[in-house]
């Protein structure tokens, strides 16, 4: 082991231990999928697309590449949890069966709220009471206080910081087709 992390306090190893798994688990399995969308590198969004995420929280998270590209900035920050358990509630609503109903209804509970949630969210211990009464017979409905809490956190805290991000305005900065095209190569003129 290196010298230097001998030294640390044996709870910093076992947390830099806990925050490497959870952003390998991320980045290894996404039930929303995040590799499949997250191809930007080759198929980059158009500056018009780009433009729309600024209007509103919801054209951000209806877009293909918006919702890819503001998930990767909140596992940049660390807050990836915030996104995966909104989409996680949007998937858990449409289930029709009342005995998958249940064990979706657990599972979600255990991964993102209970006191031992490998990818705890941060809502309110009154949220957090309701959500746990509710999960005594869980419904379609028994997460919607916690979903509508962390998507305020989402859309008044995360969304702002992304758009100031040099991520999205790398994206801004990219060049407008006409600009492609307008464009000549210059030649030089021979002396």
């Amino acid at each position: 082991m290196c010298k230097g992390l001998a030294s640390l306090p044996t709870c910093c190893l076992e947390r830099a231990k806990e925050l490497k798994a959870r952003l390998g688990s991320v980045l290894q399995k996404s039930s929303w999928n995040l590799h499949c969308c997250c191809k930007i590198g080759k198929n980059k969004p158009t500056l018009e697309e780009c433009l729309r995420w600024k209007e509103s929280f919801e054209k951000l998270l209806s877009s293909k590449y918006g919702l890819c590209a503001f998930t990767a900035f909140l596992v940049s920050e660390f807050s990836e949890e915030n996104i995966a358990f909104y989409f996680a509630c949007e998937e858990y609503r449409s289930t029709k069966s009342p005995a998958k109903l249940q064990a979706k209804a657990h599972k979600i509970y255990d991964e993102f709220i209970g006191s031992e949630a490998p990818r705890e969210i941060n809502i309110d211990h009154e949220t957090r009471d309701i959500t746990k009464a509710n999960m005594q017979t869980p419904s379609p409905s028994c997460f919607d206080i916690a979903q509508h809490r962390i998507y305020m956190l989402m859309a008044k805290d995360c969304y702002p910081r992304f758009l100031r991000s040099p991520a999205y305005r790398d994206l801004l900065s990219q060049p407008k087709p006409s600009d492609k095209a307008t464009k000549q190569p210059r030649q030089e003129k021979k002396v």
